[in-house]
């Protein structure tokens, strides 16, 4: 008799037998997962599945057991458990050969980056939903040349703020992505403030938020974990979710980006979309970063001097409006949590 229960990854003996068994589908257990579930027979685990958020992923069953309808015993387990959690709408993160078996069980296919990988969703909080609530706030935008940029800005700096006045000075209207995951040291909602004191004065600029399509837990958790195997799915899959479902609905027709010299993942995420966007009639434009004398701005950077307290390079880099958040009490708590993380990080090596 087959049964299911949660597999509780706190117990190392049980989250090693996950790994192990997904591993055996060229699977990489990573991202932020908040509960996993088994299936059993005889105490073997024959098949397994986790949700993040409202992601379902790292779904298997083992090839033996394959054609018994189990993997719809598995998506019912985490919607029920979805449900539970207060969450109403799934996505599901998987390979394009799943896509039909999916789809069979209720799900509608979002985008396919293939050979990588594709996105599906069922429930509410739908993609069709963002991009309707999106458009409320926009407008459609018809006969205006209308570019993009997608920010995290951990926090807001003069770098990002080139960025957009470069796009500013060559486009009718900007829009600017905020990234809505929350897994940076600064919050969203502090985040998205940042941007738009940021940008304030510039009036064909407008800030929406992300959701869950763009750079987020679904489409590109590799974001967030540098360095894992997902990282050419996922960045694939994030480009033709932007370029085949967002930015024609949305009249979008050109993206800007900031050049990426070191960062592995942005650098991955950039030749992504310049493989994905010209099929899809989208103009990239990757413009060189700002500097401070002959140093290149960046996030990491003024984070950095951030928790050292050397308010001097942290002044060169960011603007009033941000310098004047880091050094609120609410910024210092922030600089002592990162600088706990550090800690940590140390400890772990």
């Amino acid at each position: 008799m087959i049964t299911e229960r949660e597999i509780y990854l706190t117990n190392p003996e049980e989250k090693k037998k996950v790994v192990e068994f997904l591993g055996s589908f060229q699977l990489t257990f990573t991202g932020n997962i908040d509960y996993t579930m088994g299936l059993y027979d005889d105490g073997e685990l024959i098949g397994t599945g986790s949700l993040g958020g409202r992601v379902m992923r790292d779904i298997a069953i083992k090839l033996s057991y394959q054609g018994r309808g189990l993997t719809r015993r598995i998506i019912r387990n985490l919607q029920i458990e979805s449900y539970r959690r207060g969450v109403r709408g799934n996505q599901v993160f998987t390979k394009p050969g799943n896509v039909e078996i999916f789809k069979h069980v209720g799900f509608k296919k979002v985008a396919v980056a293939a050979p990588y990988a594709a996105l599906l969703e069922s429930g509410t909080n739908t993609m069709d939903e963002y991009i309707d609530r999106i458009a409320r706030i926009l407008g459609a935008g018809n006969g205006k040349k209308r570019s993009a940029i997608v920010m995290n800005c951990n926090p807001f700096t003069y770098g990002h703020r080139a960025l957009i006045e470069e796009a500013s000075r060559n486009s009718d209207e900007v829009i600017i992505f905020a990234v809505q995951e929350d897994r940076s040291a600064i919050p969203f909602s502090d985040r998205f403030s940042l941007m738009k004191q940021g940008v304030a004065d510039l009036r064909n600029v407008s800030i929406v938020s992300g959701g869950d399509y763009i750079i987020s837990n679904a489409t590109f958790p590799t974001y967030f974990i540098k360095g894992t195997d997902e990282l050419a799915a996922q960045t694939h899959l994030d480009a033709m979710v932007f370029a085949q479902r967002i930015a024609p609905e949305l009249n979008i027709t050109a993206r800007y980006v900031g050049e990426e010299p070191t960062d592995k993942t942005t650098l991955a995420y950039n030749e992504a979309m310049k493989e994905v966007f010209p099929d899809n009639g989208i103009e990239l434009y990757i413009v060189p970063r700002k500097k401070d004398g002959k140093e290149v701005i960046s996030a990491s950077k003024v984070r950095a001097a951030f928790i050292k307290g050397d308010w001097a390079t942290v002044e060169a880099m960011v603007p009033p409006s941000t310098l004047i958040y880091l050094k609120s009490d609410k910024g210092q708590e922030i600089a002592k949590r990162i600088q706990l993380m550090e800690t940590i990080k140390k400890g772990i090596r």
